[in-house]
């Protein structure tokens, strides 16, 4: 099965009942009960953090996203689908997780349910449970900058940072669960909701005009890219934007701000 990272329902419909095909609702359960996409599973998206302590926003081990993955019934051999009633971030994440375990045929349902809806088609109540799988999977993949990272290449011109905060956070004045406020210095502004077209549905802007809107905010498509937020959620719906631009290289700070902002060793600016 091609399919291409975002999709649209037209794209979806056809190849909805494939035997390879998995569609993840990343919703809360109550809007999953409400309606769905026939055949979606529901995930509670709080299984894409680690949960562990100091940083529990930080990606899972290994061997959590086997677990995670195992349960959906995903193999080798699957195409996801993923989705989410928060404007895209979750389902950004979901997709992050898989590319940084190695598993590439993901894709990102732009305009998530209500698209769907819009198109004319059909929705389900019915809960459905998957045929768990055997998979297991290593998240190996050069796709997360930590802390160290970032310290190390800050003044080496190698790194464009892309904050996804909102701009009272970014200029400091708007302080969450930190002991500092502004942003890593050097840090572009581009707020995670301005990569969309519009918000009902909520969908992905044209890869053309996310090109435009990333060079105007001064981010170097073609350094290695570094997005974050409070604590990668919002910064997961940039990620696939970035990909859907176009970055080759493109990694995020899963440990965020909710790092960055109480660590002891780190610059700052308003």
């Amino acid at each position: 099965m091609l399919l291409p990272l975002v999709i649209d329902p037209a794209q979806l419909a056809p190849v909805l009942t494939d035997a390879n095909l998995i569609v993840v609702d990343l919703s809360s359960t109550e809007h999953y009960q409400q309606g769905h996409i026939p055949g979606a599973i529901n995930i509670d998206p709080t299984r894409l953090l680690s949960g562990s302590t100091p940083i529990a926003n930080t990606l899972p081990s290994s061997e959590q996203l086997s677990a995670l993955f195992s349960e959906c019934g995903i193999t080798q051999d699957s195409h996801v689908v993923v989705y989410d009633d928060q404007y895209g971030p979750w389902a950004g994440r979901f997709i992050w997780s898989m590319h940084c375990c190695g598993l590439q045929n993901a894709s990102f349902l732009n305009g998530h349910l209500a698209a769907w809806i819009e198109a004319g088609l059909s929705i389900s109540q019915q809960d459905h449970q998957p045929t768990p799988s055997a998979l297991t999977v290593n998240a190996d993949q050069p796709l997360v900058a930590d802390k160290s990272f970032i310290l190390q290449n800050l003044n080496n011109g190698s790194l464009s940072i892309w904050d996804a905060r909102s701009r009272s956070e970014y200029t400091g004045e708007k302080v969450i669960n930190a002991a500092k406020g502004g942003h890593i210095p050097g840090a572009h502004w581009l707020e995670w909701t301005d990569t969309l077209s519009g918000l009902t549905p909520a969908t992905l802007a044209d890869p053309a005009s996310l090109r435009q809107q990333i060079t105007a905010a001064g981010i170097d498509m073609d350094k290695t890219v570094v997005t974050h937020c409070q604590t990668h959620r919002r910064s997961g719906l940039t990620y696939i934007a970035a990909r859907h631009a176009g970055i080759r290289d493109i990694r995020c700070y899963d440990a965020s701000w909710f790092e960055w902002g109480n660590a002891p060793d780190t610059p700052v600016e308003k």
